[in-house]
């Protein structure tokens, strides 16, 4: 079969390989669109130690055509969206069972778009972030995958308002349509926002960012981290601090949690699938790529060149 392989000279190459074969517990996938997440500039980047050839690919969107030891033989002709980790720019794919996401109530390419994004963004606003009626919230790359998510599910949550925080000025009105009332650009923040605060915060920046969102968080605010695209450098935090303001940081990692706790990731999956399915949530997909392209596709996302969600179309 075709993949898309990261070789060991760090180039991304389309390559005929042998297809995978589901194991107990699992399904294989006959996949018709990827997802493009940040993962894929992580693994690029050398931030993984996963040995390479390696097919990259951690969103799957397609049909499951084999089911192994284990798994109820009925799902055969599923509609799914698989959060895996790695394999998804080929073919074929095989993908736990527990985190193959019934994906019936929506087309293939918005399956694909749903991806990681979808059920990070609701975790972080719901299960850590609680977001509750009445409460202000800041969120950080507004106009990405997860921020233009988040924003519209703040906006579910009842928020009373909605800051949104872009990288730059061409991603402000694009921002806007997803629940926002502000949206800054990153050399704007704080500094526009007076002496305002916030109850929940969520921070895939890290650096001076962090620190300045933690200047901003409310009594009992809750900062939630869950990305460093700004810089791998430790922000240090006071828990006294924190303390004596009732505040907390949390962290989100979805990746851990798909390999401690997959069925309560599962059961968030399901239940945003459940949001976009009935249109209360809109995913924006905004760029559609071929195999060919991938190293684009990961490349545009890396230098913020992307709105929205990229997916690739296998076939």
């Amino acid at each position: 079969m075709k993949a898309v392989v990261l070789d060991t000279d760090d180039q991304f190459r389309i390559s005929e390989i042998a297809e995978p074969v589901a194991g107990p517990g699992e399904v294989a996938i006959q996949v018709g669109y990827a997802g493009v997440q940040y993962g894929d500039v992580l693994v690029r980047g050398g931030h993984f130690p996963i040995p390479r050839p390696f097919v990259p690919g951690f969103e799957a969107a397609g049909e499951i055509i084999a089911v192994g030891e284990g798994v109820d033989k009925a799902r055969i002709g599923e509609q799914v969206v698989a959060l895996i980790g790695g394999g998804a720019y080929a073919e074929i794919v095989t993908a736990p069972a527990v985190l193959a996401i019934n994906a019936s109530g929506v087309d293939q390419r918005r399956a694909a778009g749903f991806g990681w994004v979808t059920p990070t963004a609701y975790d972080l606003v719901h299960t850590v972030g609680g977001v509750r009626g009445g409460d202000n919230v800041l969120i950080h790359a507004a106009a990405g995958g997860v921020g233009s998510l988040a924003g519209q599910f703040a906006a579910a949550a009842g928020a009373q308002r909605i800051v949104g925080v872009v990288g730059n000025p061409g991603q402000v009105e694009y921002a806007r349509r997803f629940g926002y009332h502000e949206v800054l650009t990153r050399d704007q923040f704080p500094d526009v926002l007076g002496e305002e605060t916030f109850d929940v915060i969520l921070d895939p920046i890290g650096g001076p960012t962090r620190i300045a969102s933690l200047a901003r968080l409310a009594a009992h605010g809750r900062i939630v981290v869950y990305g460093n695209i700004a810089t791998f450098e430790p922000v240090t935090v006071s828990a006294n601090d924190l303390l004596m303001h009732g505040q907390s940081l949390l962290t989100y990692n979805s990746n851990l949690a798909s390999q401690t706790h997959p069925q309560r990731l599962a059961d968030s999956a399901a239940r945003a699938m459940a949001l976009v399915a009935d249109g209360s949530v809109r995913i924006d997909i905004t760029a559609e790529y071929t195999l060919a392209d991938v190293e684009t596709a990961i490349t545009n996302l890396a230098g913020g060149v992307t709105h929205g969600k990229s997916i690739v179309h296998i076939g």
